[in-house]
């Protein structure tokens, strides 16, 4: 059979670079689920999440060879994202989802076991490459005010992946989230709390943005030991 595209992105840094998801559902000698495309671990574990999502919504995988390729195969992959865009593929490949209409969307999020979807990192970047691709964004509902920053594309915040295919399918509308700021926690610390430091806390941040590790080391004076008692 044909194979079922949706699109996605992987992130380097700030950037969010267009990823090909490719699904086909063909004869083998045994059921295989395989993912291809030099993903992760998270990516790895991906399949099984989709398998349980699909489940939880009455849905089984069919016993048939599944292959998943993330293109461009060289590009490295990570993140529990791609377990959208990959359950969306494998519904296109098994006529569940118009394929034609999957196509037209850049997908991600994570997928629970009961086929909620949970919010990633990286939707608004996501949403501006999706804007530049002229596509339409899917994510998840509790990602949609951020993915509306993005300007006037179309979004589909969705909950679940039941009321994902419903809307799909047109048998629901999932209205278009409106942009609005995170919630500020004020009881949270904060770094602009701290006065002066300004070398430390610009390391911190340099840490914070590119994951790296952080040994925290300093000295104390011996006048300073009484208070510390």
């Amino acid at each position: 059979m044909s194979v079922a595209h949706v699109y996605t992105v992987a992130f380097q840094g700030i950037e969010a670079r267009e990823v090909d998801v490719q699904v086909h559902i063909g004869d083998g000698a045994q059921s295989l689920f395989n993912i291809v495309g030099l993903g992760d671990k998270a990516v790895a574990e991906s399949k099984e999440r989709v398998r349980a999502a699909l489940s939880a919504i009455g849905l089984s995988l069919p016993y048939q060879r599944i292959t998943v390729n993330l293109a461009p195969a060289d590009l490295p992959k990570e993140g529990s994202h791609y377990d959208l865009p990959i359950a969306l593929g494998l519904l296109a490949a098994m006529g569940v989802l118009p394929a034609s209409e999957i196509a037209n969307y850049v997908a991600l999020g994570e997928l629970s076991l009961d086929a909620q979807i949970s919010a990633v990192a990286g939707v608004l970047p996501a949403a501006l490459a999706a804007s530049e691709q002229q596509r339409g964004l899917i994510c998840p509902a509790s990602c949609g005010a951020e993915a509306a920053w993005a300007g006037e594309i179309e979004i589909v915040a969705a909950p679940s992946v039941i009321a994902l295919v419903n809307h799909i399918k047109g048998h629901q509308v999932l209205s278009r989230p409106a942009a609005k700021l995170a919630d500020e926690k004020s009881n949270a610390p904060d770094l602009r709390d701290v006065k002066g430091q300004e070398t430390a806390k610009r390391a911190i941040e340099i840490v914070a943005a590119g994951g790296h590790n952080l040994l925290m080391m300093w000295s104390m004076c011996p006048e300073q030991l009484p208070n510390m008692i």
